[in-house]
């Protein structure tokens, strides 16, 4: 798969407890991102964050949260990242979704097949 130079990064900010047909949204995130064949998904886990609600969700021992942050990030050619945005907002309940311009420097895998 190729990615283009000028790229976007769609980034999900959702909660831990969040769910979509009784499965963890981050994981249906990055399923559905998998089978519409976007280039690839990060799911990041937040220690300290709040919401449109104000709660702070933190992940210390003494106060410990069942809702903690997740960032979803997905990054792909914009018409892709497009085509992806109607899905994903089927999927959210509640949360933030942003898409910015990024300049993709490298993207490549080792197939295993290479000078020794």
């Amino acid at each position: 798969m190729h990615l283009p130079e000028d790229a976007e990064l769609l980034r999900i900010f959702i909660g831990d407890s969040d769910r979509y047909q009784h499965k963890p949204l981050y994981e249906v995130i990055v399923e559905t991102a998998r089978e519409h064949h976007l280039a690839g998904a990060t799911v990041l886990r937040g220690y300290l964050g709040f919401g449109a609600h104000s709660r702070i969700h933190t992940a210390k021992i003494l106060r410990l949260s069942e809702d903690l942050p997740i960032v979803v990030e997905i990054v792909d050619a914009r018409d892709k990242i497009e085509a992806f945005l109607p899905v994903l907002d089927a999927m959210m309940a509640e949360g933030m979704v942003t898409v910015e311009t990024v300049r993709v420097l490298t993207y490549r895998h080792d197939d295993g097949v290479g000078e020794s």
